[in-house]
């Protein structure tokens, strides 16, 4: 397994920038990879890692106090993968049998993740613990998807393999459940390592925390390598002095996909702050992309956010940000108040604005679907709310004075994808109509791992991928103005409102379908979840104590406060067909509350 090594693709003037623990010995490498660099020409990830295991750079795994703490170049990650996927094949698996991982972000998980395609299995991450108070939860969601992938193999590393052991235990088609370690020391099979073929499963991508019915997107090789194409050589044109930093986590598809495979397939090396460390002290991911040259980087707005709330004035002057060309910024909705707010804070350090980089992208297109141009910043546009809100309309704001909504330009589609506004009916929309956002491209997933229902809800006539957002198109470009399905989007994770709701309907007091969960959108961009549940206690101690209940279990779940309401019996707004609507519940709150906010427009749907 890994080793102790040289820091890859280090500048010879930064080589010895960071003071490293007394057992890892740098030494200078060349500033640029030994090969010509090949911009994701492959057509899969394995043929991708055996040109990349010819040149000089990999991947840089830092700790805490910013500390070099392992290093995985693309040759010995090759070597390390080839070698696993022969314990692998001891186990005899069929072609394509799903292997679960938990991803913490490590040189082991890349390792298994590969190992799995030369071993033409095919691996998916799940989650590490969200907080330390969640582990009956925690376990039920790793069960989940364990059973819904019909994992034959599990794999954690010591800190979170009795959580596995514990979630194994119950799921039927799990046959081992081990260490990276324990699984190097199996019985291995000499095999010939058969090359993978485009249209196989490269690997399954869980899209929700759900502890019930999670969803397993299904990505094949040449719906990877072709997201992975448009992103490198579209989004990012990247260069062959190009390198990345990110803190994270490589079960989110952005992550994995964007900031673990992206540089593989381009050769370039990048360097990793596990996310929980980022959250303690978001000041050592800006210090790796200040002291390494970091060119690439992305973050959720929260993480920028993050950065300008707890990063100190007097740590500017050691951070030095003119390197960074390309901040890509997605997986939520992107306030314009958030990155004004960071360019503003960052300018002293060299931050320039135009590199700030809106994108738009979801599980089921693999990742990217949109990217705003290189060099040209945020560029955002403001609407009247009320044109917005009644007729449906994206219409510039032209007095003052009048509420409006502000929205970020995301940006063109990747070459080989068509995005698309429809109205309820399915019907194309015109420009600066707002409506649901349809896309149809070579990135799109199969469908939802044995899941049918959930695919053909997912995938229209014609291959269009209904993504759930609302949306609008304005010369070319597109805006999110909000959802429309069930999730609700805090610091970048996806929480579903359905498992919230459920989660709430486990309790004696609350009957089913009379809860409803949905999220307010503050002024600051801050994504406030709400619980209204329909009540029959009469006593304050008795509601008290369900209300107390509710949010340490929505806490222990997700990791995130709510707000709950307890309301009259037969208070929640349903459908004519008797499904309850989230989105006239939401809107009874506010009118109920008096909520002053800048409420992103949602459309309102039977979902």
């Amino acid at each position: 397994m890994s080793s102790t090594i040289t820091k890859l693709n280090a500048p010879l003037t930064q080589a010895f920038d960071f003071q490293p623990s007394s057992e890892i010995q740098l030494t200078p490498t060349p500033t640029l990879n030994s090969l010509s660099q090949r911009l994701a020409g492959f057509d899969t990830l394995t043929s991708a890692l055996e040109y990349a295991a010819n040149g000089t750079t990999g991947y840089n795994f830092y700790d805490a106090k910013g500390n070099l703490r392992s290093v995985l170049p693309y040759s010995r990650l090759r070597a390390n993968a080839r070698a696993l996927a022969q314990n692998l094949a001891g186990f005899e698996l069929s072609r394509g049998s799903r292997v679960a991982i938990i991803a913490d972000t490590s040189p082991e998980f890349i390792e298994l993740f590969f190992a799995c395609r030369y071993a033409g299995l095919v691996p998916f991450a799940m989650p590490i613990p969200v907080n330390l108070g969640s582990h009956a939860i925690y376990v039920q969601q790793l069960r989940g998807m364990l059973e819904s992938s019909q994992a034959s193999i599990a794999l954690a590393n010591l800190d979170y393999i009795s959580f596995l052991e514990e979630a194994a235990a119950k799921a039927n088609h799990v046959q081992w459940v081990g260490t990276p370690g324990k699984l190097s020391e199996a019985p291995s099979k000499d095999f010939n390592i058969l090359p993978n073929l485009p249209d196989e499963t490269a690997y399954l991508q869980f899209t929700s925390g759900s502890t019930r019915t999670p969803r397993g997107v299904v990505i094949t090789e040449r719906a990877l390598m072709s997201n992975l194409q448009g992103i490198v050589r579209n989004g990012l044109q990247i260069r062959p002095t190009d390198r990345s930093a990110s803190w994270l986590p490589f079960y989110h598809d952005m992550g994995l996909v964007g900031l673990v495979l992206a540089p593989m397939v381009t050769q370039i090396s990048v360097d990793y702050l596990a996310t929980r460390d980022f959250a303690i002290r978001p000041l050592q991911w800006l210090r790796l992309i200040s002291r390494n040259r970091c060119t690439v980087a992305f973050s959720q707005p929260f993480g920028l956010k993050l950065c300008t709330l707890r990063v100190r004035e007097s740590d500017l002057k050691e951070l030095d940000l003119n390197c960074w060309r390309a901040a890509g910024i997605g997986a939520e909705m992107i306030r314009p108040d958030t990155l004004r707010n960071f360019a503003e804070k960052f300018a002293s350090a060299g931050f320039d604005k135009n590199a700030f980089l809106p994108c738009y992208g979801l599980a089921e297109s693999t990742l990217a679907v949109t990217f705003s141009p290189l060099g040209e910043g945020c560029k955002s546009i403001q609407v009247d709310s009320k044109t917005l809100i009644d007729k449906k309309m994206a219409a510039r704001l032209q007095a003052d004075g009048r509420k409006q909504n502000e929205f970020v330009n995301c940006g063109r589609p990747l070459p080989g994808h068509t995005v698309k506004i429809v109205d309820e009916e399915g019907q194309q929309l015109s420009e600066k109509m707002v409506g649901s956002v349809l896309v149809q491209g070579d990135s799109l997933m199969t469908g939802y791992y044995n899941n049918p229902e959930e695919t053909n809800k997912a995938l229209k006539a014609g291959n269009w991928l209904d993504t759930g957002d609302i949306g609008f198109l304005f010369e070319g470009d597109l805006y999110i103005t909000g959802r429309r399905t069930d999730v609700i989007i805090v610091n970048g994770r996806n929480i579903r409102a359905q498992d919230i709701e459920e989660l709430a309907e486990q309790q004696p007091e609350v009957r089913s379908r009379e809860a409803s969960a949905f999220g307010i959108n503050d002024e600051d961009g801050t994504t406030t979840i709400v619980l209204v549940i329909e009540c029959r206690l009469t006593t304050v101690t008795e509601r008290q104590s369900l209300t107390t209940r509710l949010q340490q279990l929505v806490y222990m779940a997700f990791g995130v406060n709510c707000v709950v309401e307890l309301v009259p019996p037969h208070t929640l707004p349903r459908t004519s067909s008797g499904k309850l609507s989230r989105f006239a519940a939401r809107q009874g709150y506010i009118q109920r509350t008096n909520v002053s906010s800048q409420l992103s427009f949602v459309e309102s749907g039977d979902r």
